[in-house]
């Protein structure tokens, strides 16, 4: 039987410190002075977390693990910085794909990620594909990396499920072979009709085969890309909007106030989880646009204040729609919540909420998710004593504790200095 005590563990929206006792991976006891109860047992091993904020793991709901580093490869230059030439560019240069490649750059990706306190993944994998050969490598991945990284692996048809011939049948084959969530990208087919048309083949896989649905959604300017009012309705009268996942929504950024009024109460009654990615949306988005140029990221701010789960997402690690990236999600929730305008004092408190509960929410984990008695012991200690202080820094993460067990710990900056101020 392992057991350990963590010390002095400072949890969210708390202002005194408690003690963690964790047994054999689980979560016995959250309490006030812990130590004295237990200090004199033998096989105990006690950390002290010493005040640090301590949260639930980070969950990285939006990536494209077989995308990552390939900006710099033949062919996959977007010159124009828009979604569609991004497309077009993977299109012209995946064939090359091999399982080892897209094991080998996905796997440098999800050590940054991990080293930056994630725990929870969920990765859009391409299947138009006749091969399935990024599928096959991230469902061998998933087995190899599950003791450090929980990973769910979405079905995506990137080029389409009707405008890449035999997109849709791909969708179910990935389904069969173990992927967990059903993709779309209806902005993208051809007619309005089919975009239509692979919104209800996504609702009729995801109950076909019990899986979760998260669908590219209006990920454009055009305010007349209405594909999240078919998701929502389609997912609302099947009761299932609690599983069911609306990724970028752009389009919500034009629309007018009235339309969008009336569509807020459709997404309320839905429970439909939505996933923002504002760093890449805000690079990709407006590029249409002279002068005021549009920001392009959904409407982030109203939905938190309407109580529809948001979660923020990295979407790209230098890939043909995103030069940059890290996995970093400290970075994307300060660009976030700039962007988005949310910077009261409450809303900053809030703010790690974006990447952490509301993530676990949409990915449907949280029944396993929190730092709570009978859960499992995953979480992170940030190196900071109050939510404020954490994100007005962008600190970095001291712990990442696993089942019981640290994945890693960091030892904090030191800087050598005569100077007695900046000491």
């Amino acid at each position: 039987m392992k057991r350990k005590l963590f010390l002095n563990a400072k949890l969210k929206g708390k202002y005194n410190t408690v003690d963690i006792l964790v047994v054999d991976g689980i979560i016995k006891e959250i309490e006030n002075d812990l130590v004295n109860k237990y200090n004199k047992e033998d096989n105990l091993e006690i950390i002290d977390l010493k005040g640090n904020l301590t949260i639930p793991p980070y969950v990285e709901p939006h990536i494209h693990l077989d995308y990552v580093y390939t900006a710099h490869t033949p062919g996959a230059k977007n010159s124009t910085g828009t979604l569609f030439e991004g497309i077009q560019r993977w299109s012209d240069s995946k064939s090359n794909l091999t399982i080892d490649d897209v094991k080998s750059r996905a796997k440098l990706a999800l050590k940054k990620q991990v080293l930056s306190g994630i725990q929870h993944i969920r990765t859009h994998v391409d299947v138009t594909d006749p091969n399935l050969t990024s599928l096959k490598a991230m469902l061998e991945l998933k087995e190899e990396m599950k003791n450090m990284v929980d990973m769910q692996i979405i079905a995506f048809p990137q080029e389409g499920m009707y405008a890449y011939k035999g997109g849709d049948e791909l969708v179910e084959e990935a389904l069969k072979m173990g992927a967990d969530v059903v993709g779309a990208i209806p902005h993208f087919e051809y007619t309005r009709e089919f975009g239509e048309k692979s919104v209800k083949k996504t609702i009729e896989l995801a109950l076909k085969y019990n899986r979760l649905i998260d669908v590219h959604c209006d990920e454009t300017d055009d305010e007349q890309s209405r594909f999240l009012e078919v998701l929502a309705a389609h997912a609302y009268m099947e009761g299932i909007g609690e599983k069911v996942t609306a990724s970028h929504t752009c389009a919500m950024h034009s629309y007018n106030n009235a339309y969008t009024y009336k569509l807020f109460k459709l997404l309320k009654e839905s429970k439909l989880n939505f996933i923002a990615c504002p760093t890449e949306n805000i690079h990709l988005q407006g590029r249409f646009d002279t002068y005021p140029k549009r920001r392009g990221v959904t409407r982030v701010k109203e939905m938190v204040e309407e109580g529809i789960n948001v979660c923020f997402a990295q979407d790209s690690m230098s890939d043909p729609w995103y030069p940059l990236g890290s996995g970093n999600l400290m970075n994307i929730l300060d660009a976030g919540i700039h962007i988005c305008q949310m910077m009261s004092f409450e809303e900053i408190n809030n703010a790690l909420d974006l990447i952490t509960v509301n993530g676990a929410k949409t990915l449907n984990i949280t029944d396993n998710y929190g730092i709570e008695v009978g859960k499992k012991a995953n979480f992170i200690v940030l190196n900071a004593q109050t939510e404020f202080d954490a994100i007005c820094d962008r600190v970095s993460v001291l712990y990442s504790v696993r089942d019981g067990e640290f994945l890693f710990k960091r030892i904090p900056e030191q800087i050598e200095t005569n100077n007695k101020f900046l000491i």
